[in-house]
């Protein structure tokens, strides 16, 4: 397995390494997060304007680039900036909804808003009952003549407020927690009947709760086929687990980098904290989870084209792994830097809130060990 990046990857790269250096320094984005908006628009016309809003779709599709490896490689370059724009629910979650599961019209229309920064999408699938099961969906979508009537409460949508359009999964027939009868539509957020409640998250992003009430919507919202939705949720969460392991592998490397220069420049007893043995060993283990985190995302990656039980069986994987490395990683990071780790004014302490949240995003460590036990007995 060839584990090398084209040259085009390469150059990628460090057009996203640096634009966030010089537009995405720490300072700047706490008064981002901060602020009312939440966001940039600016910087995400920017990310348009520089082709990394298209670089994971091929020419086929009018993008420039071919697919999951291009979102790896700008989600970990983002993960080191904690970029807040909703590159994820967007291009990976929206983009690969369609291009799964999008009719030629759907993929037309909604490809091309993508790419030229004109089109946002938030995906509304969880519920305040619903834990981390996707096919645990009480929302319903009744038939309405040619159309359907939508009616429920998402919870903790990521990225809602920025979005123009709600991608939202909704029951169409069978029982709450049935496999069958969970149907995904496009529903525009400015839609009559849609309401939100915004609020910021703990790691410095936005998300809303999106109550839907007598929502109707046409035959062209659904995107994949009525009452079998779930197969195609499941292909777009185990690639958004990949992009969300991608820029944890981000966030590790600024951690070990933060840790090792802090354990360098801080003093005890007459001497750096760097050369006391027992904080090298640290270290060094905090590098290795790194190294893990790293390879196990490369591997889930290289896999979301292969069949189901492999995909599923290497996203759990990868996101246990991440899991573990993060808890290892962020901890041993604020500790190694004492009380101060976790204060406002320091990086670690939002890194370690985002890595954080990574964890809990579709599906915990013991739900995906859990799931990986289920998919290998």
């Amino acid at each position: 397995m060839d584990f090398n990046f084209t040259s085009e990857q390469d150059q990628l790269r460090d057009t996203v390494a640096k634009l966030v250096a010089q537009k995405y320094d720490f300072d700047t984005r706490r008064k981002v997060a901060k602020s009312e908006a939440g966001w940039r628009p600016e910087m995400w016309s920017q990310f348009a304007e520089l082709g990394l809003l298209g670089a994971s779709f091929t020419e086929a599709e009018g993008g420039f680039g071919s697919g999951p490896i291009e979102a790896m490689i700008i989600s970990e370059e983002f993960g080191k900036g904690l970029v807040i724009e909703p590159y994820l629910q967007t291009v990976v979650i929206g983009g690969n909804f369609f291009r799964h599961g999008g009719t030629d019209a759907q993929k037309e229309e909604h490809i091309a808003g993508i790419i030229g920064g004109e089109t946002r999408f938030a995906f509304a699938y969880s519920e305040p009952k619903s834990r981390f099961d996707l096919h645990d969906v009480s929302t319903t979508a009744k038939k309405d003549g040619a159309g359907f009537t939508l009616n429920g409460h998402k919870a903790v949508v990521i990225g809602a407020p920025f979005a123009t359009h709600l991608i939202v999964t909704a029951r169409t027939a069978g029982g709450q927690r049935d496999a069958n009868g969970v149907t995904v539509f496009l529903v525009a957020k400015n839609a009559k009947g849609v309401s939100t409640r915004d609020y910021p998250t703990v790691d410095g992003l936005r998300a809303s709760e999106v109550y839907f009430e007598n929502v109707s919507v046409g035959a062209d919202a659904v995107i994949g086929k009525v009452d079998a939705g779930l197969p195609l949720v499941e292909i777009i969460v185990d690639n958004a687990i990949a992009a969300l392991c991608a820029e944890a592998v981000g966030c590790f490397k600024i951690l070990n980098e933060a840790t090792i220069t802090y354990a360098k420049q801080r003093k005890q007893f007459g001497q750096p904290i760097a050369n006391f043995q027992v904080l090298q060993h640290r270290m060094v283990d905090m590098f290795m989870a790194a190294e893990q985190a790293t390879s196990m995302t490369y591997m889930v990656t290289l896999k979301l084209d292969e069949a189901d039980k492999a995909r599923k069986l290497a996203a759990s994987a990868a996101k246990v792994q991440i899991g573990k490395s993060g808890k290892l990683i962020s901890q041993d990071a604020v500790q190694i830097h004492g009380g101060m780790g976790m204060t406002d004014e320091l990086n670690v302490g939002h890194y370690f809130k985002r890595v954080t949240m990574i964890e809990s995003q579709f599906g915990n460590t013991d739900w995906h060990l859990r799931r990986y036990t289920e998919l290998s007995a």
